[in-house]
């Protein structure tokens, strides 16, 4: 397609400002408002405040498939430490009332940009194809914003899609991509557990019943499920990310709060594993003379990320044929991180394919080969997502993200 190089500085201005104005799950106004204002100013249908702060393009260019396009706008709760001129500075609230830092963390503003070079390429150059595009920029994809989009009606108010296409930054070699038929992410699932003691003085704990104890014992208990009740071959991860409880040394409070995260890769591992997590919360609760159950509560859930093997074959065709086999990998093994994209395929009864490209400087890989990255991960030195010190480079990230798009969206729309 013509007209793209003319437009990579306007990118660069625009990941540079969504960069610098961050925004957590929800709460992408702002960001929501760039989205739409370009899409309009490309000639799109748009439509705003789907699922909270989604916005919607459509562009119809005669008969032909409908092809979705998806990225996701939330920033994370992380104090930057890049660097970078453009670096966040931002604050916000978060959905417990906290003050919090916030970054992009995890490249969503990448993605932003990227769809909108892509949506701009197609609005500028629709003798080249043919049929419906769909740009979907989702909301809280950090928390499962998918799903609020699909109740707000996406189904009925949109056309149909016949395939769901998306893509995530990740800190590998800028120019390299890879995808896999089957799952490509696992299933995440949140949950807030409550553990209820009884409090009193630090000097006679034998009228208490202390939760710091009891949360304690459930923390190590919880690393003997993935040790001793996932198989050896499978894989599932038991995260406790945060536990409150208690202000002073020598007061032993009455409540604990423990914020945990469940990683799997099969729906059996997922439901096997939660009710590991269920059932020694509450035996520990019991052991320890808890006057009162603890209460565990589901936050929000993250679904299997499966790519639809006919699909992803012709998506990796795509890449292939624009960036070169030496550059597209099929990815050996799913990656333990979670994504909500599925959502949108699963909800339409469609395929939907998800690939990986990188956006790190390839500087940092000197004498490490690609095929090592996909056997033994990354080196310890490079920042990852959801890192303070993480942040795409602009060039040729940006370039690379919008052909993949573009690739992979034309395979369908030029067979019309």
């Amino acid at each position: 397609m013509s007209g793209f190089d003319a437009r990579i500085p306007a990118l660069r201005a625009v990941y540079e400002d969504l960069h610098a104005h961050p925004e957590l799950s929800f709460q992408e106004y702002r960001t929501a408002g760039v989205v739409a204002a370009q899409l309009k100013q490309q000639g799109w249908e748009v439509t705003e405040g789907v699922g909270g702060t989604g916005v919607v393009g459509v562009l119809v260019n005669g008969d032909g498939p409908v092809v979705l396009l998806r990225a996701d706008m939330d920033a994370l709760p992380v104090a930057e430490e890049t660097g970078l001129p453009y670096a966040s500075t931002a604050t916000g609230v978060d959905a417990d009332g906290h003050a919090v830092p916030v970054m992009h963390a995890c490249g969503h503003d990448m993605h932003v940009t990227c769809l909108l070079g892509a949506t701009g390429q197609l609005a500028d150059n629709r003798e080249s194809w043919c049929g419906t595009v769909v740009a979907v920029f989702q909301p809280a994809e950090e928390i499962g914003g998918a799903p609020a989009m699909i109740a707000d009606g996406f189904l009925d108010r949109f056309p149909r899609a016949r395939v769901c296409l998306g893509q995530h930054v990740q800190p590998a070699p800028v120019g390299f991509l890879g995808t896999r038929p089957g799952v490509i992410m696992g299933a995440s699932d949140s949950l807030r557990i409550r553990l209820f003691g009884r409090g009193g003085h630090g000097s006679t704990p034998e009228l208490c019943v202390d939760p710091i104890v009891m949360a304690a014992a459930i923390i190590m208990r919880l690393q003997s499920i993935v040790a001793r009740e996932v198989a050896p071959a499978e894989a599932a991860v038991v995260t406790v990310g945060a536990i409150h409880g208690g202000v002073k040394e020598n007061v032993i409070p009455d409540v604990v709060e423990l914020l945990i995260n469940i990683r799997s890769m099969n729906s059996r591992v997922r439901e096997n594993v939660s009710k590991a997590v269920e059932r020694i919360v509450r035996a520990e609760a019991v052991a320890s003379g808890a006057d009162r159950e603890p209460e565990i509560t589901p936050t929000h859930a993250l679904p299997l990320t499966v790519n639809d093997a006919t699909a992803t074959g012709i998506v990796l065709d795509a890449l292939t044929e624009n960036f070169g086999a030496e550059r597209v990998f099929t990815l050996p093994q799913a990656f333990s991180g979670s994504e909500d994209f599925s959502t949108f395929g699963t909800a339409l009864g469609v395929p939907s394919v998800f690939w990986h490209f990188g956006g790190a400087d390839p500087l940092l890989f000197e004498g490490i080969a690609v095929e090592s990255i996909l056997e033994d991960g990354l080196p310890a030195h490079i920042p990852v997502n959801h890192s303070s010190r993480y942040a795409p480079v602009p060039e040729p990230t940006i370039q690379v993200g919008v052909t993949a798009l573009l690739s992979a969206a034309m395979a369908w729309l030029r067979r019309a």
